[in-house]
């Protein structure tokens, strides 16, 4: 219970400076930096937050169904960094968490969207039957950001790598 609470404090903390960071910029923005104010001439959004739901292989004999939560910042013009956070069940006897940091490169995009290819590194926590094990995460995720409009966007993806072997899904988000 502490670990979920302790878990969901940092989300919280990041979203906020985030969210601080946006205020910082619309700022500088309207006292006329003129490398910020082509960002938003552009449609250029800084930060996405996005909500997955995920089929993939976490699981030792079937797949797991999940729920994944993306927050990403754009860097430049086709980089993005951020955080990812993936929770999964086989509806039986396991959960895993993979908390994680992500890079993001925008291969035949413009204004962050488009083709991506994304790593992911981070941790991933195997809770079998009220034990947990700790293992490192490694993965690569492929897929495409659909903006639907200004401030919205779909994005399939699919992901390998290890220890899941295989997930893919279907983000809904938000862009900032």
């Amino acid at each position: 219970m502490k670990k979920n609470v302790l878990i969901l404090f940092a989300i919280l903390l990041i979203i906020k400076t985030m969210a601080f960071a946006q205020e910082e910029n619309l700022t500088e923005i309207s006292s006329g930096n003129q490398e910020a104010s082509s960002a938003v001439k552009t449609g250029g959004n800084l930060l996405a937050l996005g909500l997955a739901p995920e089929m993939n292989m976490n699981s030792r004999e079937n797949f797991a169904l999940g729920l994944c939560l993306n927050l990403d910042f754009n860097l430049g013009s086709v980089f993005g960094l951020g955080l990812t956070v993936t929770v999964s069940n086989n509806f039986d006897n396991f959960t895993v968490i993979e908390p994680a940091a992500l890079f993001r490169w925008y291969i035949l995009g413009n204004n962050y969207s488009g083709l991506f290819i994304q790593t992911d590194l981070g941790l991933y926590l195997f809770i079998d039957e009220w034990e947990t094990k700790p293992l490192f995460l490694g993965g690569l995720r492929g897929g495409f950001r659909i903006p639907m409009g200004n401030m919205f966007y779909l994005e399939p993806y699919g992901r390998v790598g290890y220890p899941f072997l295989f997930g893919y899904g279907l983000t809904t988000g938000l862009r900032f």
